[in-house]
């Protein structure tokens, strides 16, 4: 049985909900999954006036898990065209895991999200990637075989390096059901890859 962590940062529940999706998925390709989260670093009083989502249920992830799991899937929203500075920080410090090779051959994914439609969501996903594979990670994105990335009858994230969700400016469009099922089919792929190369 593959052991997929879902790893993410979530400044107002976007993310957050997204990361359900995925280990959601995974589970359903018969994976364990866990779901934890980065620590925040913006000052508490800072993120209570802007309004963050500081009541998240997930417990805080040390950098020594990433080593524990088949699979890690991490999840971050955009912040100018690239990864927050939350998830930095935390791979920033995988410096030891990386000069032992503790995660070469691992899976690794990507899902993120964006104020709007050309948002820097896909730039994003590349800013994760690019750690990944300096880990020495195997990339599962989110192909087309999630067909509802291709709808144009509504506006809809996604894309072919991983999952994506659009928040809108002021934060209050919730991930949609395509989205989330975009999040879903990623995460059973991220399984079902890891059970072929750990199984």
């Amino acid at each position: 049985m593959a052991r997929v962590l879902v790893l993410y940062y979530s400044s107002y529940g976007h993310i957050e909900t997204m990361a359900h999706a995925i280990a959601e998925g995974a589970r359903s390709a018969g994976a364990t999954a866990d779901v934890k989260r980065v620590p925040e670093t913006t000052p508490e009083e800072v993120a209570r006036a802007a309004h963050f989502k500081l009541d998240q249920a997930a417990p805080i992830a040390q950098v020594s898990d990433l080593a524990d799991y088949d699979a890690v899937v991490i999840g971050a929203p955009t912040r100018f065209g690239r990864m927050p500075s939350q998830m930095a920080t935390f791979l920033d410090q995988a410096g030891g895991l990386w000069a032992s090779g503790r995660l070469i051959g691992k899976v690794g994914a990507a899902f993120t999200s964006s104020g709007s439609q050309h948002g820097g969501n896909e730039m994003t996903l590349f800013s994760i990637i690019t750690n990944l594979l300096h880990f020495g990670m195997v990339i599962v994105g989110l192909p087309y075989s999630h067909q509802g990335q291709m709808t144009l009858a509504e506006i809809v994230g996604g894309a072919p390096y991983g999952a994506t969700t659009i928040a809108a400016p002021d934060g209050s469009r919730q991930p949609s059901e395509i989205e989330l099922a975009g999040a879903r089919h990623q995460g059973e792929l991220v399984a079902r890859t890891a059970a072929k190369i750990f199984g």
